[in-house]
């Protein structure tokens, strides 16, 4: 235990000036045998923000597989989670009291002896990430819903995942998870969060496109309850009106539920159901075809089917095939890679709708291509090559 003298002794070697420092001296030293070694704790630097979430009693969590880089998670952001080392180490003590405290506390010329609990030399921060959501569809993927009378709904041995599920096993915020789930069209099925399988989506928008054919209806203003009325010996009712949420936007007029069905969403499904069973198709054939799949008085434009297919202007004839952003790499570099490998040289224009997805904050579009490709002109058109040897 020092004294007073020995302080102001050493105050006085190392030529400080008392008068300059406050009057309450911390005096830090280990308990014998006590105290936590280095590791058995971590510190964790948050931002303001989210400080104030926990002050607030709200909860951040960390999700991740033992396979899987940890994240931490509040109600609607992702961050990494990192470690920083710090060439200063790092002393936790309990009741200490930092110079503002000690000020206004007025305290005299008293010594405290302070007992130093434990120690690290590294520290977590957290960098706001994207959310890892892929894996999200591939669970959903797993047992995709066929309809109620399918022979796989009787089989019980599929999985299925309620929200607590995916909480655990996506490496997400909630409000991530929920909104990615608006964007696959998933629904709640007996408490379950199921994907319909393509085809099953595609029959009941096929049973909705024909019913307002047939009563002569605008496809701006198709009413909810007729559409139950009319369908609902032919399928589940909750069905009939999740794919209306799906392919349209709902409104009330005068009391009455309708929905505005979009065309260049049912335009865009009805290309992915033409495409998915050719690996490659005329380009021209396939314009002429697709025209004629679709409800009349819709028009089809090539714009309607970014991120879902791909046109080759360089063979002959041009050709258009099947290429789904969601079934590309989750990884900027591995993303790259792969559509790198897939065709030499892009547009910005032909690339875009293949790495929007991955611009986080504070990226465009322009800075992605700037870091993972080179830029030269062919043929008076800028064209993007990758940065590196694709194998």
């Amino acid at each position: 235990m020092r004294t007073r003298e020995e302080v102001d002794a050493t105050l006085q070697i190392a030529k400080l000036n008392a008068a300059e420092l406050l009057p309450a001296v911390h005096c830090l030293g280990f308990g014998p045998g006590a105290g936590a070694a280095a590791g058995d704790f971590c510190l964790l630097e948050l931002e303001p923000a989210l400080c104030q979430q926990l002050e607030a009693g709200h909860s951040l969590v960390i999700r991740g597989d033992k396979d899987e880089q940890a994240v931490l998670c509040s109600k609607d952001k992702t961050y990494d989670l990192k470690i920083a080392d710090t060439s200063n180490m790092l002393l936790f003590i309990p009741g200490c009291k930092t110079p503002d405290q000690l000020k206004a506390e007025e305290t005299h010329c008293n010594i405290i002896h302070t007992e130093i609990f434990g120690f690290s030399n590294n520290y977590w921060e957290l960098r706001r990430c994207r959310p890892k959501l892929k894996k999200l569809k591939k669970l959903l993927m797993e047992d995709a819903y066929e309809g109620p009378d399918s022979q796989k709904e009787k089989d019980s041995n599929h999985s299925k995942y309620t929200t607590e599920d995916l909480l655990n096993q996506i490496q997400a915020s909630e409000e991530e998870i929920m909104a990615q789930l608006q964007v696959l069209n998933a629904c709640e099925i007996e408490g379950y969060w199921r994907i319909l399988d393509f085809d099953y989506e595609m029959k009941l928008l096929n049973h909705i496109t024909q019913l307002v054919d047939s009563e002569s209806w605008s496809f701006g203003k198709v009413p909810l309850n007729m559409c139950l009325q009319e369908l609902g010996p032919l399928e589940p009712e909750e069905m009939i009106e999740h794919c209306l949420k799906c392919y349209g936007k709902k409104y009330i007029e005068e009391g009455e539920v309708y929905f505005e069905l979009s065309a260049d969403k049912i335009c865009r499904a009805t290309a992915q159901m033409l495409l998915q069973n050719a690996v490659k198709f005329n380009l021209a054939e396939f314009q002429e075809v697709w025209q004629q799949s679709v409800p009349e008085g819709m028009i089809t434009t090539l714009d309607q089917l970014k991120g879902l297919a791909l046109v080759d202007r360089q063979s002959r004839p041009e050709i258009i095939f099947l290429l789904k952003v969601d079934d590309l790499p989750e990884d900027n570099q591995e993303r790259f890679n792969s559509l790198f490998s897939l065709r030499e040289k892009w547009t910005e224009e032909d690339i875009a709708p293949y790495i929007q997805d991955l611009c986080g904050e504070k990226q465009t579009i322009g800075t992605l291509l700037t870091k993972y490709s080179r830029s030269s002109i062919q043929n008076g058109v800028k064209v993007y090559n990758s940065r590196r040897p694709i194998s």
